[in-house]
């Protein structure tokens, strides 16, 4: 997927699968953005997997999501376990673009519903995932190591 334009923001804008060479880019992006960051051996245990993507722009990573399929009583569930755009990235469509490639993924693999956790006082994931047709169902208290809760929030189907 190629993205060109003001909404790349530092010219084209390309998603792939992630390698080894992107690792350190990706926990540096994990850093930046989340209270209790993925450790690097997080990152290289879904190596090789078609859900780990990252996008590249201006020569670097710019942004990258994780997810996966848990077949569940014949139908496949989508798990959207990670998701980031670097802080100077943000808002030019990286992280929409990102989760749209992510959903198609989990498609081909036989999605027929896609979740995720988000943080219920992450207003900006929270309004891109309605955006991208997410609905809240539930709410977890104390999801996160802080104490923090979380939302359960759904797109079904595909």
């Amino acid at each position: 997927m190629t993205i060109t334009g003001p909404t790349a923001g530092d010219g084209e804008l390309s998603i792939r699968r992630a390698d080894r060479a992107d690792l350190l880019a990706v926990v540096e992006i994990e850093d930046l953005s989340f209270p209790q960051p993925w450790p690097y051996h997080a990152f290289e245990g879904f190596l090789g997997r078609p859900g780990f993507l990252v996008a590249t722009a201006g020569g670097g990573v710019a942004g990258y999501v994780v997810s996966d399929v848990t077949p569940n009583h014949g139908r496949g569930i989508g798990h959207v376990k990670d998701i980031a755009v670097h802080p100077d990235r943000r808002d030019r469509g990286i992280g929409s673009a990102l989760l749209a490639r992510s959903i198609g993924v989990l498609e081909a693999r036989g999605a027929t519903s896609v979740k995720l956790e988000v943080r219920a006082s992450n207003e900006g994931a929270r309004r891109l995932y309605a955006e991208s047709g997410f609905e809240a169902t539930r709410r977890v208290p104390r999801y996160y190591d802080d104490g923090e809760d979380a939302l359960v929030m759904v797109r079904d189907p595909i």
